[in-house]
């Protein structure tokens, strides 16, 4: 059949080696690079300049001489190649000189193993090159097997695991206590987790038949822990008892609830629960409640202490009197917070904070119709967000950004004992100072002397090491509070004079009223923005 595509094909003739060019039925163009390389592989010496103008507006057949030297009749020939990633081979056919040798089947096969391909030949595109030769055109001779990846395990679950998620608020701006969503009940055999298994992947092999491994999954498998139970073929994951159900550390936890049907107080004595506790009542001055998981009170909490491994949800507030004491690892959300110490590994959601220390990780926000915060001081790792900060009347108030509560808490303890030990080293190093003075003027030293400045030595080397190491540890600490130095202080109505502001160590007096704005650390200064 006629070919389709414009080829070239050697001539021989008693008076020499011709080259024919042929210009096919298509719209592809003979390219001088193309048949250069062939000619020079068959070592064909010929005029380059010749053949080149030969090629200019070629578009009817045309027979140029190459040479007077009679060639050795060339037999059809593959040029193969194998692409970077071995994925496939692309194999161009050039016509016999006339009269040459056409390839076999098996020919064409042995071609493609001589230039390494060793896996993936297209049978069926052997055979339609076999049926009707079509020359200088590009065949997709091999393909590789590609591998297939398989798929990571998952677990589903089925309960709320964002606690960063702030209670929801009702239009007059108060918190609405029965749509929390970061508390999750859960009743006996309800399901808490489902596990979709790891799916192996499949090996490929590429054309030169090497294997092209799948990636490897994430097997993963559910985990009892205590009052969950696991079905039989392992891919639920069952509550046990009636509770509330929290993610922490990427383990599943169930904690029964002990209810605590009235007030915390002489009745009840201290709680210390391994699950959750939900008062109805009122935690009364002087009393203790622990609990492993959360702590929800209706009543108000008066001047007592709460720790809590999970939350901490008072659906009225804390009157803390000077005594009243919040803990927790997750979030604490109260209506308010008055004369109390508040720390928490989550956030603080609350309507107003009076005359208190707070200190979260996360933001601290002071929401609702009334929303301030007045006396005290609050500390975030994050951000602070009220509407009313510090009163008309100058009160003190401290609103304080940096790093987390755990960091500045460590910050202050080491600032406060550093002293301490400076003075220690300080006595140290004048006892020792003596004493070697005394030995290096030639005194002698009695024995109780000597055991002393042994001591003194290794009391100096000592307290040397430990100074370093508490001024190595600040430095940490002031690197981790630069490196956090995108928190804000948003400020929706009023910050009054008598607002102390603190923004990774550095300080801001508010010293006139300001209204709607934002205030964030601008290098070295604390500047006030737009809200």
């Amino acid at each position: 059949m006629a070919n389709k595509n414009a080829y070239f094909q050697l001539k021989l003739q008693m008076d020499g080696t011709y080259l024919l060019l042929y210009p096919g039925t298509e719209q592809n163009r003979l390219e001088l690079k193309e048949i250069d390389e062939y000619l020079r592989s068959k070592r064909i010496e010929y005029d380059k300049e010749e053949l080149k103008q030969a090629l200019v507006g070629f578009r009817d057949f045309k027979k140029l001489k190459l040479s007077d030297r009679v060639y050795t009749k060339e037999k059809e020939g593959l040029s193969v190649q194998i692409s970077e990633d071995r994925m496939s081979v692309v194999g161009r056919f050039y016509p016999p000189a006339e009269g040459g040798h056409l390839f076999t089947k098996a020919e064409i096969v042995s071609e493609l193993v001589r230039a390494g391909v060793k896996f993936g030949a297209k049978e069926e595109v052997l055979n339609s090159f076999l049926e009707d030769r079509q020359y200088c055109k590009d065949y997709l001779l091999a393909e590789a097997m590609p591998q297939v990846e398989g798929k990571n395990a998952v677990f589903t679950y089925h309960f709320n695991t964002d606690l960063s998620r702030k209670p929801k608020l009702n239009e007059d701006g108060s918190v609405d206590f029965h749509q929390l969503e970061t508390i999750c009940p859960v009743e006996a055999g309800d399901v808490l987790v489902t596990l979709t298994p790891a799916v192996p992947g499949k090996p490929g092999l590429d054309v030169t038949g090497r294997v092209i491994a799948p990636a490897t999954v994430k097997k993963m498998s559910l985990r009892k822990e205590k009052n969950t139970c696991i079905s039989e073929d392992g891919l639920t994951l069952y509550s046990e008892v009636d509770g509330l159900v929290s993610l922490i550390d990427d383990k599943v936890f169930v904690s029964n609830i002990y209810e605590v049907q009235a007030d915390v107080d002489a009745s009840t004595g201290d709680i210390k629960f391994a699950g959750s506790v939900f008062i109805h009542g009122n935690v009364i001055t002087g009393f203790t409640v622990e609990a492993e998981g959360d702590i929800i009170v209706d009543g108000v909490v008066e001047g007592a202490r709460l720790k809590a491994g999970g939350q901490i949800v008072l659906k009225r507030g804390i009157q803390g009197m000077g005594r009243g004491v919040l803990e927790a690892k997750g979030n604490i959300i109260t209506k308010f917070i008055e004369n109390a110490t508040v720390k928490t590994s989550g956030y603080v959601s609350t309507e107003a904070i009076m005359h208190s220390n707070v200190e979260a990780d996360g933001e601290v926000t002071a929401s609702g119709r009334r929303g301030f915060v007045v006396g005290g001081e609050i500390r975030s790792g994050t951000a602070i967000s009220v509407r009313t900060a510090g009163s008309a009347m100058g009160t003190v108030t401290v609103l304080e950004i940096g790093a987390d509560a755990k960091h500045m808490e460590e910050h202050r303890r080491i600032s406060e004992e550093l002293p301490e030990y400076e003075a220690e080293l300080e006595k140290v190093t004048q006892t020792y100072n003596v004493l070697t003075r005394r030995m290096l003027a030639g005194g002698k030293l009695g024995a109780d002397k000597i055991s002393l400045l042994k001591t003194a030595r290794e009391s100096k080397e000592s307290l040397e090491k430990q100074i370093q190491t508490m001024l190595t540890r600040m430095e940490e600490l002031q690197e981790i509070s630069g490196a956090q130095s995108s928190g804000c202080i948003r400020v929706r109505g009023v910050i009054y004079p008598g607002c102390k502001v603190v923004m990774y160590n550095t300080t801001y007096y508010v010293r006139s009223e300001m209204k709607y704005c934002r205030l964030i650390k601008d290098h070295a200064d604390v500047k006030m923005v737009e809200y």
